[in-house]
């Protein structure tokens, strides 16, 4: 199979002949058709996450099922499903809880190679998943099947951005009717936390950014305010909350100074859900007694403490319904030969999501 391999930390990816191996116990191959790109990728292929190299990333992956291993019957050959990096074992006190994107579990896939290329040498399968690839194996837990008729470039990137962003705001802050939420950083996670502000009956719904384009397509995803973040926000959010400030801050932006800001946007007693992952050495200073004193809340939001047999298939009901966006997300198509030109303009903020379509 073809995949695009990392080798060195900021270096271009080389598309390669690698072996992949076959699906033991209950895993997966998956034939991919879709892989989005996330930022969480290209932070890993930057080396700003450390990591092992050489590598293949990508885990916003929709396809169809190409072989199970012994024990997975729910997944049949030629079903169309997502998967994500989440591997839960089902076991453990984190997924007994409802939490599978924290699962304490080991796994066959974390301590064999799971990738070789031509010369017997291992390739590490980034995120778990190694979408930029013809094919992945991945427990079954990671996959979740979708109906036939949701095109995979939109489908993959429930498997990342929608639930992580989507999530935030629904799982993690449990953002109640009438609540105020700010949303800062409109990328692709939190476009998607503004649209799920939208649909939870949230108002206002304001969305921060310092780049005019995101801030009107946040418009379009359910912002019913959008603010420069520059210079201001502290006074533009008490204006549209009547002085309070926010019930809830999702700060989506990879920044300490963003997480910085967020407490500073919110309420008396609000929360402020930590969702973008700058580079390992970043923090964040808090101010301690303002803090404690107005009741504040700061909460960590991994994968949009998703449930993914549960959330998917609400996430495609909305969608059906015509009320969650996923196919405006997608504003650019490659073909996995051309996936450094993809890597090359999410950096530069093009758009809003890039999908590498591996296959037709």
């Amino acid at each position: 199979m073809k995949a695009a391999v990392c080798r060195e930390f900021g270096k271009p990816l080389s598309v390669e002949e690698l072996r992949i191996v076959e699906p033991g116990p209950g895993e997966l191959r998956v034939e991919v058709k879709a892989c989005g790109v996330c930022h969480s990728d290209i932070t890993y292929m930057d080396g700003s996450w450390g990591g092992e190299l050489p590598a293949v990333f990508g885990h916003e992956v929709a396809g169809r099922v190409d072989a199970g291993g012994e024990g997975v019957t729910e997944l049949q050959v030629g079903q169309h499903l997502i998967v994500s990096l989440m591997r839960a074992c089902g076991r453990c006190p984190q997924c007994v809880t409802g939490r599978p994107g924290l699962c304490e579990g080991s796994f066959r896939l974390d301590g064999i190679q799971v990738l070789t290329d031509a010369r017997g040498e291992s390739i590490k399968q980034g995120l778990r998943s190694g979408g930029f690839a013809q094919s992945v194996v991945v427990h079954a837990s990671q996959a979740v099947p979708i109906p036939q008729d949701i095109p995979f470039e939109a489908a993959c990137l429930i498997a990342c951005a929608v639930l992580t962003g989507f999530g935030a705001v629904v799982n993690t802050a449990a953002v109640a009717p009438g609540q105020s939420v700010v949303v800062i950083g409109t990328g692709g996670v939190g476009l998607n936390a503004v649209q799920g502000a939208a649909i939870a009956g949230a108002y206002p719904v304001i969305a921060v950014d310092i780049s005019a384009q995101k801030l009107e397509l946040a418009r379009s995803f359910g912002a019913t305010h959008t603010v420069d973040a520059r210079g201001g926000a502290e006074d533009a959010v008490g204006a549209a909350t009547g002085g309070r400030l926010a019930d809830v801050v999702v700060v989506a932006a990879g920044s300490g100074r963003a997480v910085e800001q967020g407490l500073r946007l919110a309420a008396r007693g609000g929360s402020v859900v930590v969702v973008g992952m700058p580079g390992m050495d970043v923090t964040s200073q808090l101010p301690v007694t303002t803090f404690a004193y107005e009741g504040q809340r700061i909460l960590g939001s991994r994968m949009g403490s998703a449930q993914p047999r549960v959330d998917v298939p609400r996430l495609i009901a909305l969608y059906k319904a015509g009320r969650l966006k996923l196919d405006e997300l997608v504003t650019g198509r490659y073909p996995l030969e051309q996936i450094n030109d993809a890597i090359a303009s999410a950096k530069r903020g093009d758009g809003i999501r890039n999908v590498v379509m591996v296959s037709e």
